[in-house]
């Protein structure tokens, strides 16, 4: 860890990027626990365990120079814990209501300048979900997403005994081989160029078109949104990889690509064949295996670092007119999904936003990443989550689910796996896109692509 010339850590180029007067992300954390909370004891944690974490939840972030910086400060626990106040002795159906405009509140509130930016929300009230809830609101800027998890897992344990949790493989299934030809390596890397410079030009100057699920306005990261949850099976996703000789990710993504598709045929018929980009959101570390405990990443050498070391890589979406079969948007998926890992667009991108910063600053770093965000039609992310139930200061953890705020974008998916389920949650622009049709539409995709692969026979390739 460096610090500059007044003992302040220096702000990393992408943390400053997202914390300008463009630019401003965060990620909200839900936890669902099984019992009700008992708020001392989540307290305890907070200031024993959680303020140990990472130096940078005591830190607010200073300008010095035209560079940002993170400086120490004291922290009164109380200023970042918040514990709302619902009507009394109502139905958990009826929180579920409250509960959801709670959120839909906080995603839009600014944090205060002269605090760490992070908050807590304590959710006494029962949900349909959840006993109650948890809500962990962290700026970007503190770190991504593969921090947070880590940060998470290094002071949680299990519910059930003192064990290490344990994380599902990220593995995909093997293809090809030491036998693959000279021509098809040529062929595929020659490709891979063509790739990188159509994605690189078409995401950093080409819009995708209006959509039923992109209004194209400005903005639109300052409108109101919903936050709504769908789960699966994680076994059936499993089933449905290994009939299909792809990997995980190749089916979430071919069932998300092919639910906006039906969306948008609902909504707009002439949508069907619109232009769409997907940005996923990747991790650029060279990760083998689980996640790293935190006084590992925080070493000065860590091959696996705090902080952000992410990257957009844009997948241009399938259309329904395309295909007749549900099962080819998972193909389609797994062959866009490998080629786009293999371009070098990716990094390529991430090398002009350092370019453009020594230019025009991390404002103007913040505006080029901005207007990739704005140009494309909805963002994912992805991560991975633990086997077993954890438990927070001796609250099971029933579900968890996470999502990006602060993105000029209509539409937010977010992708966590836990207990053998996976969550899908959605982040829709209130007024625009219906967040029940949607998940239906989602639902509709992953049960067609199910009852396909029943009737497919098995890939060998």
């Amino acid at each position: 860890m460096e610090f500059g010339v007044h003992g302040n850590e220096p702000v990393s180029p992408t943390g400053q990027c997202l914390n300008s007067s463009v630019l401003s992300m965060s990620i909200l954390g839900v936890l669902e626990f099984e019992i009700p909370i008992n708020e001392s004891k989540i307290l305890s944690f907070l200031q024993d365990v959680f303020l140990h974490i990472s130096p940078r939840f005591s830190s607010i972030m200073v300008d010095i120079n035209g560079e940002k910086q993170w400086k120490r400060v004291e922290v009164k626990l109380r200023d970042h814990v918040h514990v709302p106040i619902f009507p009394p002795g109502m139905s958990p159906k009826s929180y579920d209501d409250h509960f959801h405009d709670y959120i839909s509140n906080i995603i839009l509130e600014q944090y205060p300048k002269d605090k760490p930016l992070w908050e807590v929300h304590i959710i006494k009230y029962p949900t349909s979900s959840a006993a109650g809830n948890l809500i962990f609101k962290l700026h970007h800027a503190l770190g991504d997403g593969y921090s947070f998890m880590s940060a998470l897992l290094s002071c949680l344990q299990r519910a059930d005994n003192p064990l290490p949790l344990t994380f599902p493989s990220r593995r995909g299934s093997k293809r090809g081989g030491d036998s693959e030809s000279i021509f098809r390596w040529v062929s595929e890397t020659f490709a891979s160029v063509f790739d990188t410079v159509k994605d690189f030009s078409r995401n950093s100057l080409i819009q995708d078109d209006r959509t039923p699920i992109r209004s194209g306005n400005y903005g639109v990261e300052f409108l109101p949104m919903t936050v709504s949850s769908i789960t699966f099976s994680l076994d059936e996703i499993k089933l449905i990889k290994t009939k299909l000789n792809t990997t995980v990710n190749d089916v979430i993504s071919g069932a998300l690509f092919f639910a906006t598709r039906l969306y948008m045929q609902e909504k707009n018929q002439k949508s069907s064949t619109a232009s769409c980009t997907a940005l996923v959101l990747v991790n650029t570390r060279i990760t083998h295996g689980d996640y790293k405990p935190i006084k590992e990443m925080v070493k000065p050498d860590s091959k696996m670092p705090w902080g952000n070391q992410m990257a957009f890589m844009p997948v241009t979406m399938p259309k329904l007119t395309e295909f007749s079969n549900p099962l080819d948007f998972v193909f389609k998926a797994q062959k866009l999904i490998k080629r786009k890992r293999s371009s070098f667009a990716v990094y390529v991108n991430k090398k002009m936003s350092e370019i453009v910063k020594k230019i025009r600053g991390y404002e103007g770093a913040s505006r080029y990443m901005h207007s990739r965000l704005k140009n494309s039609s909805l963002m994912i992310s992805n991560m991975i989550g633990p086997a077993e139930q954890m438990a927070l200061a001796d609250h099971p953890v029933r579900g968890v689910y996470f999502m990006v705020l602060g993105i000029p974008q209509d539409l937010i998916v977010t992708v966590v796996s836990y207990m053998g389920k996976l969550r899908i949650a959605f982040g829709t622009q209130k007024g625009l896109i219906d967040p029940e049709k949607f998940k239906a539409c989602m639902e509709n995709a992953f049960k067609m692509i199910l009852e396909a692969t029943d009737n497919s026979p098995t890939q060998t390739y």
